[in-house]
């Protein structure tokens, strides 16, 4: 198989993966976190979430790895995959089991691995804290002692070993993330958090027998909400650090590069989104939601980044019909990534009130221009660098796939300057110039 001789991902540079094989490899990304639920709490969209016709596994991944979608992030938790739990599911999937990994849930994340391999899919797989309280199989009681208490880890490394045994042998898992906003588990409405430097100790702990265990060494990373942990982003052990950024899709490239340049690893934004809060009704602001939902992608294409941002509410934009908006950057990703072999190099672009992103990879340049205001303008772009003789230029557009040739006008001492380009209010567009 072409999987097979392709081997494992590994992390290449900030801004892209590759594979044993040294191919590159740069994730169009999306959080499907979970299939759905008996009984999901959304005030508004209850009903559409738990259509178990359309949110599951092999429907869900199947239309994402069609629109050009390659990597994804799932959890294992209570009500998805919940290899260690032992009832109250809220899902008609698993059945309860006397033994301490149940086969239900079992076999469901066989078929997940699986279905990944048919669908040429990868995987984010968040293992999460686990049934660490179950008096059954000598857990502890609080979150406190999940990170602190001998006996805790002890059983969080007997369930890590497993998952290697069971599941490590697969390349489609493409990275271990150990937990999911942690910062939240520690905070979680406590008058007296849990201790960063447990937390820390935690993460540095489990990485290292993660990756010692692991024969395929699996890329590690954990994920926080908002609040940074300090020592977390530092650890040797872990290969990629992540945050959630919600209301403020705008922020994303700033934080991208900083974070990756201060902590001298890859930095992934494992969840991005116009609105956190399930008990407001998106369809009040459809349009927004939509038009962050396209940004944050760009956003990512052109930031230090070797998985693009990860949208969540999945349920919403696919019953919106925005899978398809995958198709655009994917094809735009594949040709940055055949032209720079998995090298980018940013440009430094001056493009008045237009919001401009630029990077070269191989010899051809390529630039996103987004309009944040109201108002429709004509402005010119200059590309600051100096970057030779340049002969073409070509615009993209996302939603047709098509590519229009466009008169190449300044071009001089190895400068570009763009004159006279319209960019339509809260619209994108994109140029490759070569």
């Amino acid at each position: 198989r072409e999987t097979a001789e392709k081997g494992f991902l590994s992390v290449k540079n900030n801004w892209s993966l590759q594979f044993d094989n040294g191919t590159s490899f740069r994730g169009i990304a999306e959080n499907i976190c979970w299939e759905s639920r008996r009984k999901d709490d959304s005030k508004y969209y209850a009903a559409l979430h738990q259509n178990a016709s359309v949110y599951n596994y092999d429907r869900m991944l199947a239309e994402f790895a069609e629109n050009g979608g390659n990597i994804f992030r799932t959890w294992i938790c209570p009500w998805n995959l919940p290899i260690d739990f032992q009832d109250g599911f809220n899902n008609d999937r698993y059945q309860s089991d006397p033994p301490h990994l149940y086969p239900s849930a079992v076999r469901r994340l066989d078929h997940l691995v699986d279905l990944a391999d048919s669908l040429d899919l990868y995987v984010m797989l968040t293992l999460g804290m686990g049934n660490f309280r179950s008096d059954n199989i000598g857990g502890v009681k609080t979150t406190d002692e999940f990170f602190a208490a001998e006996e805790a880890k002890t059983l969080y490394k007997n369930r890590l070993r497993y998952i290697v045994s069971r599941w490590g042998y697969s390349p489609h898992i493409a990275m271990w993330e150990f937990l999911n906003e942690v910062d939240n588990i520690q905070f979680n409405g406590r008058e007296k958090p849990i201790s960063s430097k447990a937390i820390v100790e935690w993460h540095t702990e489990m990485a290292t027998y993660l990756k010692k265990i692991d024969p395929y060494k699996h890329i590690v990373t954990t994920s926080i909400s908002h609040r940074d942990i300090p020592g977390l982003n530092d650890i040797e052990a872990i290969d990629i650090n992540q945050k959630h950024i919600y209301k403020h899709t705008d922020l994303i490239p700033s934080e991208i590069n900083a974070y990756s340049t201060k902590h001298k690893k890859p930095y992934v934004i494992g969840e991005f989104g116009y609105e956190w809060d399930w008990q407001q009704n998106f369809d009040d602001f459809a349009y927004e939601m939509e038009l962050d939902f396209k940004r944050g992608l760009w956003y990512g294409l052109f930031s230090s980044t070797p998985i693009l941002p990860m949208s969540w509410w999945w349920e919403y934009f696919q019953n919106r019909d925005m899978l398809p908006y995958y198709r655009g950057v994917r094809q735009l990703s594949d040709r940055m990534l055949l032209n720079g072999k998995g090298e980018f190099k940013p440009l430094a672009l001056k493009a008045g009130r237009l919001e401009a992103y630029g990077v070269k990879c191989g010899e051809e340049l390529y630039i996103y221009l987004y309009n944040p205001t109201n108002e429709v303008f004509s402005s010119s772009v200059e590309i600051l660098d100096i970057i030779g003789n340049k002969k073409e230029i070509q615009s993209f557009d996302p939603l047709t796939l098509k590519y229009q040739a466009e008169e190449l006008k300044d071009h001089q001492d190895g400068k570009i300057l763009l004159k006279d380009l319209f960019v339509g209010s809260k619209k994108e567009k994109l140029y490759i110039i070569k």
